[in-house]
């Protein structure tokens, strides 16, 4: 378990840049909990993930404007998702980028339809950042502040291991019942 730890405190900033260009909820959680537990420095991790969450959004932005034909030949089989995107897109306006960063399935699909539309770079990049930042400091400060909870369910789940596959069954399931209702075609 130490050297997990020593693992996680010598290339967990890398990992964590990694994992926060498509999303990193859970990474950007762990990174709060290690902090909490002195593994990892607090401001370090919260920048390393608002960074490079920013510049993933940014990316798929870029990619959806200059490489549209590319990117809508790879989502062909989530076109229900894309407009999905785009119907929360014309329904909340400009806080569909503040929201997307807090629900899973469309995380990557906003900035991409947004990116195919005529919007403006200048302003997706500065709300985005923003947006970068709130979700940064939600998630990275508020795991950093329930630590000591977070850390009593680690321990529940280590004393009775069949708990973890049953929650992520549960949490799949919803995520999926979600999306399979919001994408469902409407006679």
């Amino acid at each position: 378990m130490e050297d997990m730890f020593s693992n996680l405190t010598t290339y967990g900033y890398i990992a964590l840049f990694l994992y926060s260009l498509g999303g990193g909820f859970v990474g950007l959680m762990a990174a709060g909990v290690l902090s909490y537990m002195g593994k990892m420095d607090l401001a370090t991790a919260l920048a390393v993930a608002m960074v490079s969450n920013f510049l993933g959004d940014t990316l798929l932005f870029y990619m959806a404007r200059y490489h549209k034909k590319e990117v809508l030949n790879y989502f062909h089989k989530h076109r229900r998702k894309l407009a999905l995107s785009h119907m929360l897109m014309k329904k909340h306006g400009s806080w569909i980028i503040f929201m997307q960063k807090f629900v899973y399935g469309i995380k990557t699909l906003i900035p991409l339809a947004i990116g195919i539309t005529k919007y403006d770079f200048t302003r997706f990049s500065v709300l985005n950042f923003f947006a970068a930042l709130l979700w940064t400091l939600v998630v990275g400060l508020g795991s950093y502040l329930a630590g000591k909870p977070i850390m009593g369910v680690y321990e529940a789940i280590v004393e009775r291991p069949y708990i973890a596959p049953l929650i992520i069954v549960v949490l799949g399931g919803l995520i999926w019942f979600y999306l399979s209702r919001a994408t469902k075609k409407r006679v």
